[in-house]
């Protein structure tokens, strides 16, 4: 089993810049392909980010390309979401996920272990 604990949201104007880090327990953290989903008030959790088990391969949605950036650092069994360029639309509550299929999944379902989430809030 593991446990996930996010961190590093906060209040940030738009154009600004958040690290949000995801410490894992348990010795198995690079068994697991790791995940960043987010719901805003009133919508459904939706996918941001994916890295796979070694780091090598990342996957985005549309909406955060070129502006968001996955990593993990399986010695901290930490994993990242360098968020830049943030825009008032990006608020919400995100929460990081654990995923033992190597199956490159968007649907928030396949994932195995949540964390507790964290506030991101931008304002305009």
């Amino acid at each position: 089993q593991v446990q996930l604990v996010e961190s590093g949201g906060g209040l940030v104007q738009a154009g600004g810049s958040l690290r949000l880090s995801c410490a894992a327990s348990g010795r198995t953290f690079s068994s697991y392909a790791m995940g960043w989903f987010r719901q805003a008030p009133g919508k459904e959790r939706e996918f941001v980010a994916r890295i796979n088990r070694r780091g090598g391969r990342t996957y985005y949605a549309d909406s955060v390309k070129g502006r968001f950036t996955i990593s993990r650092d399986n010695d901290k069994n930490t994993v990242y979401l360098q968020m830049n360029s943030l825009k008032p639309e990006d608020t919400a509550v995100y929460y990081c996920a654990a995923d033992q299929s190597v199956v490159v999944d968007q649907d928030a379902s396949r994932y195995d272990y949540w964390g507790q989430g964290t506030q991101v809030t931008v304002s305009s």
